[in-house]
């Protein structure tokens, strides 16, 4: 190990330095001012130099505590007894599960549009038609036609989802901490698992496709329910681009994304990534002497999103069943997953201790609650979300059911 520490870096140093240790999360991350809260509550604490360097220097002593020191060790359980130390360590736990959460890959992003709201009550978004269609010609002196505006409603609201942690006060203490080494990435992963089976129960039920969402007369099923192959997509690229607006004329999509199962990564990746595709001439048999080799145009145009969730969500046709949406930065995107203001990423609290000493003073944290000496961590995270526009998304059950 290099005999400098974390704490005798500058924050630009620092990052090297973590870099060569391990460590689960770089200083600029840690101090990153990309979460509102930091932005807020934190700025002012931040920019202080004392706070800087007894936050460095806990990273310092957790990291040599990591690596099996066991001098490291004893200063820890000592300076578990101070009463700054729970506040030190519980602000660098609250990063760290920032900076993983950060770095987890987001997987609904393609397909849903990202909100902010300000509360828990339920929020009306509007979708607005009209006026788009191509301009009437005007006659000399005639007055221009005025267009008309329609509104389609839609509402959501967010909620909280969270979980505690809860530890002995013997574990804690006959530990020698390697448990917390994945602490950070485990409530990462919680919060990013709900948001990805959240959006997935948007579009996906436990029967198949939503059938509220995709139906026939909202013209987003693929005709026949084919299972997953270059013609399918290819029908469905031309059904979805079939769709008309609300005064019958073209809607643009210039992307869209493909979203299948695991069971279908192979299939999926083998039509994506193919150099060239065969296509019927047009008119003809589709036999040998009819076919035309073409150029695979799809690898441009369709992106893939694997998502393992809908084989757990949907149990009747979660392996076969496929989805084609319209990129989620179009006008009109089918889903929406909004965040709390000021909290749209995961927070983590620490337990406060509910005791006091018979002498008076305080009782951090990690001495455990009066009555079984537990000691709690808890997470939270808010979200909610809805189902927009049926015309920015295509479905097949992959089961060829006919309908």
């Amino acid at each position: 190990m290099s005999t400098a520490t974390l704490s005798d870096l500058s924050l630009s140093e620092a990052g090297t330095w973590t870099a060569t240790h391990d460590a689960p999360v770089t200083p600029a991350q840690i101090y990153a001012g990309e979460h509102v809260g930091y932005q807020t509550g934190r700025a002012r604490r931040d920019a202080d130099p004392k706070y800087r360097e007894s936050f460095l220097r806990t990273l310092d002593l957790l990291d040599a505590v990591m690596s099996g020191n066991a001098y490291a060790a004893l200063r820890f359980r000592e300076a578990m007894s101070t009463s700054d130390f729970p506040h030190l360590f519980g602000d660098a736990l609250d990063r760290m599960v920032y900076g993983a959460y950060q770095q987890i890959p987001i997987r609904w992003e393609p397909i849903a549009r990202r909100g902010t709201v300000r509360d828990f009550r339920p929020v009306e978004r509007y979708a607005i038609d009209g006026a788009e269609s191509a301009l009437p010609e005007v006659g000399e002196l005639s007055e221009y036609p005025a267009a008309k505006l329609s509104e389609t409603p839609y509402t959501y609201r967010v909620s909280k989802r969270g979980r505690r942690v809860p530890m002995s006060w013997e574990t804690w203490l006959n530990g020698d901490l390697g448990q917390f080494r994945d602490l950070p990435t485990r409530l990462a992963n919680a919060a990013r698992k709900t948001e990805e089976k959240f959006v997935t129960e948007l579009f996906a039920t436990a029967t198949g496709p939503n059938p509220t969402f995709f139906t026939v007369g909202n013209g987003n099923i693929v005709d026949g329910n084919p299972a997953l192959s270059v013609q399918a997509l290819q029908d469905a690229l031309t059904q979805m681009g079939n769709q008309r607006d609300a005064e019958g004329e073209p809607i643009y999509i210039e992307g869209v994304t493909l979203v299948v199962p695991r069971s279908l990564q192979v299939v999926a990746e083998n039509i994506l990534n193919s150099t060239e595709v065969d296509a019927a001439t047009g008119g003809g048999d589709n036999t040998g002497n009819n076919i035309l080799r073409v150029r695979n145009w799809m690898r441009d145009r369709v992106s893939l999103v694997v998502n393992p969730w809908l084989q757990i969500v949907d149990g009747v046709s979660g392996d076969d069943a496929w989805y084609v949406f319209a990129n989620a930065s179009s006008a009109r995107p089918a889903l929406e997953i909004g965040f709390l203001i000021g909290h749209e990423a995961p927070e983590i609290w620490m337990k406060s201790a509910d005791a006091v000493r018979v002498g008076g003073g305080a009782v951090s944290p990690e001495m455990g609650t009066f009555d079984t000496d537990t000691i709690q961590w808890r997470v939270r995270h808010v979200l909610g979300g809805t189902r927009v526009d049926h015309k920015a998304a295509v479905a097949s059950t992959g089961q060829g059911d006919g309908s």
